[in-house]
């Protein structure tokens, strides 16, 4: 089984940045960003790692970059480690294959979400107001159907916990009009793009967040794009409207602390061998479905 990776340490490359998953380091004015195999549930980091989940990540997200890069320009300057600057050269058995150089943005203050079907936050949102962030829907959807046309759906982004869906009004006020329009069409339209191209490997992309970032007066996709971690995939074969669909992410993990008697606070509970390879097995097979590809 692949070496699980939890943490970096690159000593002598400044880490400006750690997240749920992700390493930032600043190199020169560019930045590294590194895939680990951390995985969360219910905003807690638990104590493994989830094998092969950073590269998994990492090459979803290259992929869909080039086959998006007609339609958006990103922040990707490169993910091979032989054109890494020399002082990274060290550190590759950390980097290869999980790890991306890229400009570095001036980030857009808002996660620019699209939705195709009314599923999580969407439908506790329906459910309760009968619109999602504002959007009015028709009457009478149930859990996972599919929605008349994709939806713009934007969530302010949190320090810690989870984002809060707001109106389009709410993310102009944010980032001005002119900008969130761009957002919001360009969310709207690589979404449809990245559907239809998962429909024709048969999985439905039920939503997805993406970010944005400036660079030197250009509007560049950036961070992770189309992965199980920013995007809930379904398999087309088995989607039945109604309730909770089947995914490609971390459901085994949730739904096995769902088991328990933890009061989803720190820390987080061990996982059974089980349940970390049924987990790794999904990520890879999300790949492996969507880019024809294997790792």
């Amino acid at each position: 089984m692949a070496t699980v990776i939890t943490s970096t340490s690159l000593p002598g490359i400044d880490k400006v940045a750690s997240g749920k998953v992700r390493d930032v380091y600043a190199v020169g004015d560019d930045l590294l960003i590194v895939a680990t195999d951390r995985i969360s549930a219910f905003d807690c980091i638990l104590p493994q790692g989830i094998p092969g989940k950073g590269r998994v990540l990492t090459q979803m997200s290259l992929f869909w970059f080039d086959f998006l890069r007609e339609l958006v320009p990103n922040h990707l300057i490169s993910a091979l480690v032989d054109e890494y600057p020399a002082q990274l050269h060290p550190f590759r058995d950390q980097l290869e294959g999980r790890s991306m150089l890229v400009k570095r943005c001036r980030m857009e203050p808002v996660e620019c979400v699209a939705r195709g079907y009314v599923s999580g936050s969407g439908w506790k949102d329906y459910r309760r107001t009968g619109a999602i962030c504002g959007i009015p829907l028709p009457a009478g959807l149930v859990e996972s159907d599919r929605l008349p046309e994709p939806i713009f759906t934007p969530a302010s982004k949190a320090e810690t916990g989870h984002d809060e869906n707001i109106s389009f009004e709410a993310a102009a006020a944010t980032t001005g009009l002119e900008t969130a329009t761009l957002l919001r069409d360009l969310t709207l339209k690589i979404y449809v793009r990245a559907a239809e191209h998962a429909e024709s490997r048969g999985i439905i992309l039920a939503d997805t967040k993406f970010e944005f970032g400036w660079h030197q007066g250009e509007l560049l996709l950036g961070d992770e794009v189309l992965t199980p971690d920013s995007s809930r995939y379904w398999p087309r074969a088995e989607y039945t409207p109604g309730g909770p669909q089947k995914s490609f992410d971390k459901q085994f993990v949730r739904d096995y602390l769902e088991t328990l008697t933890w009061d989803k606070t720190p820390p987080a509970p061990p996982l059974p061998d089980d349940v970390i390879r049924k987990t790794s097995e999904k990520y890879h097979e999300a790949y492996e479905r969507i880019t024809g590809l294997t790792l």
